[in-house]
């Protein structure tokens, strides 16, 4: 992951490695007690409270009672083409993983979601209630029956190739990149003209790698017609920063200030935002992607595509990605909860309505907390960390703050032989790109008015400084 740095702020931005699997796990069949008040005794009573006995229910079937939870919760990742490793659209399909199923969402390890339920309420929220888990689990214990295909609810509508609807514009590198079998592989760059001829707003964006496996995390920046940022670099073609001639561009590839359109993780959802609100993109803009590769034992070839849906009319605000960012930590060897933070004040009003946080192998617990003026904190969000499940965390009422409004991120770590992922207990750790080394960056966006871009939104006033660190744009 690359650090950047301008006019004196830091700037992080994700790297995520891929790993998926998949294990068959057992569910215990259910047992049902038979009914109460049962009498042994032939008295009229007692026959007719037998008689009276309520059978019991009966059990749920696919096409009726799990095909539903299903399209609601399962099927964005679990359809042919997407990153789920089986598909889980046909009765064929999930039944032959029906125990598996039931098993996972028994102990609630899917949908995948972190978010401690405590703290916050969040739109994008796809866990399972008790209802549906009790649901699957039935359905599994009575042997997964079919039921009748008429019952089953109509099958959502979903665009190929895509977890969005058809995107309005498609942004493709224009150049393959070439990957080794094995290595370490610099961040790659590739840009691409855009050739809008008008300002864009965009309200729903995904990264679609072609190749998920070998890409560790992607970013698309947006790079506006009078930016200097990376100006003698090749247009169209991969580079890196080695690779570059002019020193000032070599340095632009590690520092940069330009605002983010968007964010690969593998796990991760595309972007849509609340009706009113899009991300800016002015007219003769490049695109700029970042792509941090990875190797997986034999070549391969990787040409990343974007789809962008634009707001039908101009917004009334302007969606930021910021961050709070501690980058000057030792980790001590075996420490198995050891604690990082940083504060930062906003420095204008704004709706805060998301949350992205980012650590590597190490990373144990997250959290955003709103500092009040007494010291008193009040817990945004806390995330039981996975590396392997990148989520992004949507408020599902957006939160409005006031210029000044204190926010504190905390991260926690665990670089003890008790942690399955950790590639060296008996190593201190700092900061530094690669999954072995560790990151503590919390992302969030922001709302602004539509006319109020990121420098100027970092113009602050007359506001105190920070107490012990930095919000960065």
């Amino acid at each position: 992951m690359a650090k950047f740095r301008a006019s004196g702020a830091e700037l992080v931005f994700p790297a995520i490695l891929f790993l998926a699997g998949s294990a068959i796990l057992f569910a215990t069949p259910l047992a049902f007690p038979a009914p109460n008040g049962a009498q042994t005794s032939n008295s009229p009573s007692s026959n007719q409270a037998a008689d009276q006995t309520v059978p019991p229910a009966k059990p749920p079937t696919f096409y009726k009672d799990v095909l539903p939870i299903l399209q609601a919760h399962c099927q964005r990742c679990h359809r042919p083409g997407e990153i789920g490793p089986m598909p889980l659209v046909t009765y064929e399909q999930t039944r032959r993983w029906s125990k598996a199923i039931a098993q996972a969402v028994e102990s609630r390890k899917m949908p995948p979601w972190f978010a401690d339920p405590q703290y916050g309420r969040f739109s994008n929220d796809p866990s399972l209630s008790n209802e549906e888990i009790d649901t699957l689990v039935r359905w599994t214990a009575a042997n997964a029956p079919a039921g009748t295909a008429g019952e089953a609810p109509q099958a959502p509508s979903w665009t190929a190739g895509w977890n969005i609807p058809v995107p309005d514009a498609i942004v493709r590198m224009p150049k393959p990149v070439s990957l080794p079998a094995r290595g370490d592989v610099e961040y790659t760059y590739e840009i691409v003209a855009a050739n809008f001829t008008e300002d864009k707003w965009v309200r729903i964006s995904e990264i679609r790698p072609l190749r998920r496996e070998n890409v560790h995390h992607a970013v698309v920046y947006i790079r506006p017609p009078d930016s200097q940022w990376l100006r003698h670099a090749p247009v169209g073609v991969p580079f890196t920063a080695s690779s570059l001639k002019d020193e000032q561009d070599r340095r632009d590839a590690e520092f940069t200030t330009s605002d983010i359109l968007l964010v690969y993780a593998p796990g991760s959802s595309p972007d849509q935002w609340p009706e009113g609100m899009a991300k800016f993109i002015p007219k003769g803009s490049d695109l700029v992607f970042q792509m941090h590769y990875v190797t997986r034992g034999k070549p391969a070839m990787d040409q990343t595509t974007i789809g962008l849906i634009f707001a039908r009319q101009p917004p009334a605000q302007r969606v930021l990605t910021l961050q709070l960012t501690n980058s000057r930590f030792v980790i001590p060897p075996r420490a198995d909860d050891y604690r990082v933070e940083v504060h930062g004040t906003l420095p204008n009003d704004a709706l805060l309505l998301s949350f992205f946080p980012h650590m590597h192998l190490r990373g144990k617990r997250f959290e955003y907390n709103l500092v009040r003026p007494d010291g008193r904190a009040e817990t945004l969000l806390r995330v039981n960390y996975d590396f392997y499940w990148q989520l992004s965390y949507r408020l599902a009422v957006p939160r409005s703050l006031s210029a000044g409004t204190e926010l504190q991120a905390v991260a926690w770590y665990d670089n003890s032989r008790k942690n399955p992922h950790n590639p060296d207990p008996d190593s201190a750790v700092r900061w530094g790109d690669q999954t072995y080394d560790e990151m503590m960056v919390g992302f969030f966006d922001l709302a602004v008015p539509a006319g109020l871009d990121k420098e100027h939104y970092f113009i602050r006033q007359s506001q105190p400084e920070e107490p012990d660190g930095k919000i960065h744009p």
